[in-house]
């Protein structure tokens, strides 16, 4: 397996590793419900080196990102900002999903999932052939996400402004972004590998707790993010997994990877929707749900240590009930639907 630059200390701090798309990396280290309310009330860090670091060379980033994307890289251009998008197949499929960085001047930077590292390194290369445009992954990267409603206060002096939403700081080779996948305010942190461990390190000196894997899934979930190869897959589209807001189609005169196909298929006859009930017993992935002349299937599932109650995402027909069922261990549980922001919804 491979191993982040970190991997010493999860074994010598408790961490429980398992094997995560290739990598040994942190489920927790130990109660995943105290490393998911730490981040929720206060303050947690992650490493999630594991994923993807894509820095752009050549003239022609823009152009190519333009072409790339769904979601139009200009919005963030001269701004220093950060953009999410689907990255798409010529039919319209999701193949991942990311995040574009503006470094500043004509630099761009991808940070992508880590188990579709080389199918988008190959895809990358593949429509970068007709631009002036070099692809480098970074394999020697760190990345650290510091998340919770404390996390500005814990950056500290490495912090130089107060940064927005998707807003980001270049700084002595260290990339700091208001990004995350929990939901909360949060900061990702990307620099070298020697870097990262320094900083790993200073927050363990000011109390910040390590946070793994299993509460970053709690987490999302009741944020209601997608997790690709779950959540969304090659065989969806963005307007079946709640994503029709990244398709920007401002500029006609602009083509990007599966715009046709889009064109012809913007109504789905299913949808990703939430869902909740107050009976016990976690629902897990793949599980089918069934109501009145229709039916689905969860895509994620889990015990919601915030709201006290089992939530998910599921795949269902566009027209549906208010309610619906799930089989647990021969027994029916009665489901209730709702939108995908749980902290929205159920606050």
């Amino acid at each position: 397996m491979k191993k982040t630059f970190l991997n010493k200390y999860h074994h010598e701090n408790g961490g429980h590793m398992v094997d995560f798309s290739g990598w040994e990396m942190p489920i927790n280290y130990g109660s995943q419900i105290s490393e998911h309310l730490s981040v929720r009330e206060n303050v947690g860090m992650f490493d999630v080196s594991h994923m993807a670091v894509f820095d752009l060379d050549g003239n022609e980033q823009l152009d190519f990102l333009k072409s790339l994307l769904p979601n139009d890289v200009s919005k963030i251009v001269d701004r220093k900002r950060a953009l999410y998008s689907p990255l798409l197949n010529h039919d319209g499929g999701i193949l991942d999903d990311l995040i574009v960085y503006h470094l500043g001047g004509l630099n761009f930077r991808i940070i992508s999932n880590c188990a579709t590292r080389d199918q988008n390194l190959n895809w990358f290369n593949e429509i970068s052939s007709g631009f002036d445009v070099a692809i480098d992954f970074k394999s020697d990267y760190s990345i650290i996400a510091i998340q919770g409603p404390s996390s500005q206060s814990a950056l500290g002096n490495l912090l130089k402004q107060e940064l927005q939403n998707f807003h980001l700081q270049m700084d002595n080779e260290i990339m700091i972004a208001r990004t995350g996948y929990t939901g909360e305010i949060g900061f990702e942190i990307v620099s070298n590998k020697t870097i990262g461990q320094e900083i790993w390190s200073e927050f363990i000196k000011l109390g910040v707790k390590p946070v793994g894997l299993a509460a970053r899934d709690t987490l999302r979930l009741e944020a209601g993010y997608n997790l690709y190869g779950l959540d969304m897959s090659i065989q969806n589209n963005p307007y079946d997994s709640n994503l029709s807001w990244t398709i920007d189609l401002s500029d006609d005169k602009r083509d990007f990877i599966g715009k046709k196909a889009l064109e012809r298929n913007k109504k789905s006859d299913e949808i990703l929707c939430g869902f909740y009930t107050e009976e016990r017993g976690v629902l897990r992935s793949g599980m089918e749900i069934s109501f009145k002349n229709g039916g689905g299937v969860i895509t994620s599932g889990t015990w919601s240590p915030t709201f006290k109650k089992n939530i998910g995402l599921c795949r269902i027909s566009a027209n549906h009930p208010e309610k619906g069922a799930a089989l647990l261990r021969d027994k029916e549980v009665n489901l209730y639907f709702c939108e995908t922001n749980f902290l929205k919804y159920l606050k």
